[in-house]
Order: structure tokens, then sequence, then C-alpha cells
């Protein structure tokens, strides 16, 4: 039988550390072979836009140099990516590489701690004819203590503005029926549900990404809380221009139709009256939302820190999320910069870092995790089930990928799951994903733990 083209994974192995680039560009350049792309995949004078995983600075429980490796997509892989690209480039064409990171993050300290601005030089001065740029697409930077955020500073933004996309009935959210209880990326819930409510769901997303002839999505292999693992299908959350638009869970317990906490106990009911009235009034009065801080601090000596407890649906049950993970990919691959119609098909491929990847408390706060494996694909979800099959997980037990696969409307997976073939240098990694041997163990957000590895694969925690 025929292989699907874009059902094709390629996995190359390779060192388990950045200390050495050009092994690094080796790995990402073996993988590149494996995928067999086609010759003028990458055509002279293309825009071309690599998107890599730029969350945050640093494990936020040990910020600094050196801390980020597990967390963010290394720079090495970024310029080896870069410079494959620009040899097909030739003399003409451009390479934007662009990240909206999470609101509180500091571009400055990412720029600093990647040492991007060494790496243009170094890019430019090799292919002085292509044009090579970084950009910060948020439209602000927030600065959070202890996760509140205190001030807001406005930023450029994408130079080339946005695009709005009405997904309507097309989105996962119809029939839904979580109208109000929507929570984005602020305390402004307002702002999130009157975007998605009944037969009305809206995105904003930044039009440099959507304009772009060939998309390089360049995610991190990490685990996630709210969705499970991160990797292709989650990284298109950092092309939106407003990140509030975006659900992440649905406020309450699964006894009220909430996904916010696992169980309707009276510590959670009292800890979401009680955080809902607080955020509700710090949303009428921005400038007093320091006075937050020190309750939140309060409130974790009697309710539990995040990093143990679970809140805010981090946790397998959450089914917010992923829905708007796929919408996000609806909007990416059905529709253009303008917010029209796509009448061709994006030209995408995925480049997956995983050479030291990220377990347990991911995506923010991981356990490093040296698997020496870069990934290459050119659709998203086919990319994903591999990834989590790598990880040790049982990737039918998430939800993103089997509700990727039941999409009925602006369906963008043209493939089943058993038309997924993985090609590898390692005989135990080459065949269809369901038959791949001698994966990793990694270990899952606490949330998850239990609910998603396979069977024969399940840590003992004790």
């Amino acid at each position: 039988m025929e292989k699907v083209v874009n059902a094709r994974v390629a996995v190359s192995a390779g060192a388990r550390n950045y200390k050495d680039p050009v092994s690094v560009g080796s790995a990402v350049q073996r993988c590149l072979g494996l995928l067999d792309l086609p010759p003028d995949f990458v055509r002279p004078g293309d825009k071309v836009v690599l998107k890599p995983n730029w969350v945050k600075e640093h494990d936020e429980r040990h910020p600094g140099p050196g801390c980020w490796e597990h967390v963010i997509t290394h720079p090495t892989v970024i310029e080896a990516v870069v410079r494959w690209v620009a040899r097909h480039l030739g003399s003409q064409g451009s390479i934007v590489i662009c990240d909206a990171p999470q609101t509180d993050s500091s571009f400055s300290a990412i720029r600093k701690y990647c040492g991007l601005d060494q790496m243009l030089e170094r890019c430019r001065q090799t292919f002085p004819r292509i044009a090579i740029d970084v950009l910060d697409l948020r439209p602000e930077e927030w600065r959070a203590i202890d996760g509140v955020t205190v001030a807001r500073r406005i930023l450029p933004g994408d130079p080339m503005g946005s695009t709005h996309i009405q997904l309507g009935s097309a989105s996962e959210f119809v029939g839904f029926g979580r109208d109000g209880q929507l929570y984005g990326a602020s305390f402004d819930m307002a702002e999130t549900n009157v975007r998605h409510r009944g037969d009305c769901h809206e995105y904003l997303l930044c039009r440099t990404p959507m304009d772009a002839d060939v998309f390089i999505n360049l995610p991190k292999l990490k685990t996630h809380k709210k969705v499970g693992i991160t990797c292709s299908l989650k990284n298109l959350v950092g092309i939106n221009a407003n990140k509030n638009w975006l659900p992440h869970h649905t406020e309450g317990t699964p006894q009220n139709g909430g996904d916010q906490f696992p169980v309707g106990t009276s510590k959670a009911r009292w800890e979401s009256a009680m955080m809902g009235t607080a955020k509700r009034w710090v949303r009428a009065r921005p400038g007093w939302s320091r006075l937050l801080v020190p309750l939140k601090k309060a409130g974790r000596l009697y309710f539990g820190d995040t990093q143990k407890v679970i809140r805010s649906g981090n946790w397998h049950g959450n089914q917010t999320c992923w829905r708007m993970v796929l919408d996000l990919n609806k909007c990416f691959f059905f529709f253009g910069g303008t917010g029209e119609r796509r009448t061709s098909a994006r030209r995408y491929l995925s480049i997956v870092d995983g050479i030291i990847a990220g377990e347990g408390n991911g995506p923010m706060s991981p356990d490093p995790i040296a698997a020496g494996v870069i990934l290459a694909g050119t659709h998203p979800l086919a990319v994903d089930v591999v990834g989590a099959t790598l990880m040790g997980f049982d990737w039918r037990k998430l939800s993103l990928l089997t509700g990727a696969f039941a999409v009925r409307e602006l369906n963008f997976v043209s493939f089943r799951s058993d038309d997924i073939h993985v090609v590898s240098e390692n005989p135990s990694w080459n065949g269809p994903v369901d038959e791949i041997k001698d994966v990793f163990h990694f270990r899952p957000h606490f949330g998850w733990r239990g609910a998603i590895e396979k069977t024969d694969l399940v840590r003992d925690e004790s």
C-alpha cells in the first residue's frame, strides 16, 4: 500500500547535549534527509517563517543562564534550520524567526540567554543576500510577581499587523456549552467569553506567520500541564496577537461543568469562589493588582502550591485547552493573512528539538531528560503522535490527538492513525508508529500521572 506522504515522520538520534553545534546541525540534516522533502520545498524568493518555542526565558524554579535548555527551543537547532533554509533560498528571499512568548516572559532575557544577536550576525555574514530577522510578536509584555500581573508595557507587536478569524460553527467549542465560564490568559474573563459564546468563536493571529510561503514549526518536546504534551500542535499558541482570546480552562469542577479542579471538594469550591471574587475586584481596579500578591501567598499556605496541587485546569480532565489548540490549527491551515480562505495548501514543516527534552511539570517547570532526538514531518498531528509515543505515552489517551482525528468541520487531517510511518536510522523506531520499540519513559505532569502512560511504562513514584 502506498504510504501517505504527510503522515511520514523522520526521527534522528544524535548527541544528548548542545555542546557541539556541528553535531546538532548534523542531526537536523540527517533528519531532514530521512524525511525526503521535495527539492523545491523551499524556493528562491520565499518568505520563510521559523517559529521556536520561547515560552519563557528560564525554568521558573531556577532562573538564570544555563537553566533554560530543557524549556525552550535551543538556538543551535534554530541556527541549523536557518542555514538549511538559506541554502535553499539561494540569493533571494527572507527568514523571520518569531514567536509571541508567554506575556510575562522577558524577551531581552531570551535574546541574551540564547545569544540571538550573535546567531543573527553569523548567519547574516554567511548569507548576506538573505534578509534574516528576529521578531517578538507580542503587543505587550507583562511584569508579574508570583504569577500576578502588576504592570504592562506596550510593544510594537507584529509589524505586519494581525489576522482576525471568525471560526463560527466550525469551532471545536460549538456544543461545549460553557458560555461565561471560560478562562483565558488574564483576570479579564469577560474578554475571553465575549469571543467565545454560542456559535461565535473568534481568534486574533499575528499576520507574519499567516503570510508565510513556508512555515517551519520548531517546538520543544515537553510534557504539558493542560494538554499532556506540547509539541507541534500546541506551539501555534505562540502566533497569537491576543492570548486572552484563547480559552485555557473552564472555571469550576466537573460537577458544575468545569475543569478548573478535578474534584468538587469544599476547599476547591472555597478557593474558586475566593479567587474569582479577587480577580473580578482586581480587574475593575488594575492599579491595585499588587494587593493580590500577598493574598495569593497566604492562599498557597492553605490551598497548596500549584507545583503540587491540581488547579487552573492542570490535569487530564481539561476539556477546554485542547479545543482551543485545534481551533488555532484550523485557522492556520485554512486561512490566509487577510482572513480569507486559502485556495492552496500551505507549505508546512515541523522540526522538533528533543535533544534535551522536558518531563514532569511542563511546560514551564519540567525536569531535563537527555533524549538526544530530532523529529521532523510535514503534518503537526503525525509528528505529535510519534513524539508522544517516543515519550512513552499512549497517544490515544490524549484528547488533543484523538480530537484532531475526530475533527469534522475544517478538517486539516488527511490521513488515519495507521497511516503514520516512522523513518529512522534506529531500527527500533522504523515502521508504523504503533510498532516502534525502545521508547523513553518520560514522567508526565503530576496532574496527568497514571492517565496517559503506556501501561507497561508507568513509573513507580513511591
